[in-house]
């Protein structure tokens, strides 16, 4: 069974990361430095990502940092992932469908000591991925309109490196600095009356995003925990080209000229969460999490940057009558729910994002070694003022191995 679970999740996601250029699609990475990507370990999407509160003691958690002080001794872990994305767009007169293949996260994780552990790890961080073709917009402070066409490619990623602590058995706290970098590729054509500007943009982006966060065990049971994301600046800078056609007549204005741009400012995000477990049998979790997108003071050219706020509620279920020599007996299943208001408000509609989940957690061997399979449905925007609706379906597979480190062997 084990060498079946762990060839198959190799196959799928290798197959998975060989199309993770295919980042997303969504028309609502047009804004900002793209669509904010959710790179959920271990069975956390299928808990509708939920688990500021769940301790690191049998998967990498990394929604909390302080969550690494709860890490097992000598036990090293690696979490690696991927999605398939099957998307329907709509608005009030056409919809389109599109799939997309995604690499998700590698991360590994490993304890300093009997009371602390560190983490490493790489994910996208946002992808700028779209295509608008003819998008009429109305021009400010008049009565006509013109037309837009954009496509983009690329975004960030997010290379982070997380320490937790704990003191005595209850209180873990912990710090988390995450590197941003990357670039976006911006082609975009304004169609006014009979003349037509063409811009082409490169952006580069390099930042710094900081996390702080603390766990606390109230009893065998039940754990709250709470994070505090820092306020942060992302550098960026532009090479672009411009030019102009009128009448048959093109004009070049800019050509692959670079400069400093607008800096791109991240918000303060401040989280909680709570787990209770009840009867060794359910699994409880809950977390809120506010982003203070208001205090950032920037906007978009076709919207505005807002304070948003995300609810997720997440169910793990155990067999009660585990036998842990029956492998069906070991099997976890898990379900949740998301609700995220969105930091984006366009022609006073926000684009908010609701979804549900469910999963399995497959066990490999008898250690913390496992293959998670969730699948999620979703919608994100809204048809009405002429925006985007999306329809989602959504298939994490994660798999979690663990390794047993340093030692001795009771039998030569």
């Amino acid at each position: 069974m084990k060498n079946r679970i762990v060839f198959f999740s190799c196959f799928i996601l290798m197959s998975l990361t060989s199309f993770s250029q295919s980042i997303s699609s969504s028309p609502y990475s047009l804004y900002g430095l793209g669509s904010l990507y959710d790179s959920d370990f271990g069975s956390l999407p299928s808990m509708g990502s939920s688990g500021i509160a769940l301790p690191s003691d049998s998967f990498i958690n990394n929604l909390n940092p302080a969550s690494l002080g709860f890490m097992p001794l000598n036990h090293f872990m690696l979490d690696v992932g991927g999605k398939a994305i099957a998307t329907t767009y709509e608005n009030k007169t056409l919809t389109e469908k599109r799939n997309n293949f995604q690499f998700s996260h590698i991360a590994f994780a490993f304890p300093v000591t009997k009371n602390s552990g560190f983490s490493v790890a790489l994910c996208p961080y946002s992808s700028a991925t779209f295509k608008i073709s003819d998008l009429i917009l109305p021009i400010s402070d008049s009565q006509e309109t013109y037309s837009l066409t954009a496509e983009g490619s690329g975004g960030l990623n997010n290379f982070d490196f997380s320490y937790g602590y704990r003191f005595g058995k209850k209180l873990t706290v912990g710090v988390s600095a995450a590197l941003l970098f990357g670039n976006t590729v911006d082609d975009r054509t304004f169609t006014i009356l009979n003349s037509i500007t063409t811009i082409h943009k490169r952006n580069d982006y390099n930042g710094v995003h900081a996390t702080a966060g603390g766990q606390y065990v109230i009893d065998s049971t039940f754990t709250i925990g709470g994070t505090v994301k820092l306020p942060s600046r992302v550098k960026s800078s532009k090479v672009q080209s411009v030019e102009t056609t009128k009448d048959g007549v093109v004009t070049a204005i800019e050509s692959d000229k670079g400069s400093d741009i607008d800096d791109y400012y991240m918000p303060l995000e401040i989280g909680v969460g709570v787990s209770k477990r009840f009867k060794n049998v359910l699994n409880v979790t809950l977390d809120y999490e506010k982003s203070l997108w208001n205090d950032t003071k920037q906007s978009e050219l076709y919207g505005d940057f807002v304070n948003q706020d995300r609810f997720a509620l997440g169910f793990a279920y155990f067999n009660p009558k585990k036998n842990f020599r029956k492998y069906w007996d070991r099997i976890q299943y898990f379900a949740g729910a998301n609700f995220d208001t969105g930091y984006l408000e366009i022609d006073g509609k926000r684009v908010n994002n609701a979804s549900v989940s469910v999963g399995v957690n497959l066990p490999i061997e008898n250690t913390f070694s496992a293959l998670n399979i969730s699948y999620s449905y979703g919608q994100k925007g809204t048809v009405s003022n002429n925006l985007i609706k999306e329809n989602y379906h959504k298939i994490s597979i994660n798999l979690s191995l663990d390794g047993i480190w340093f030692v001795k062997r009771k039998f030569e």
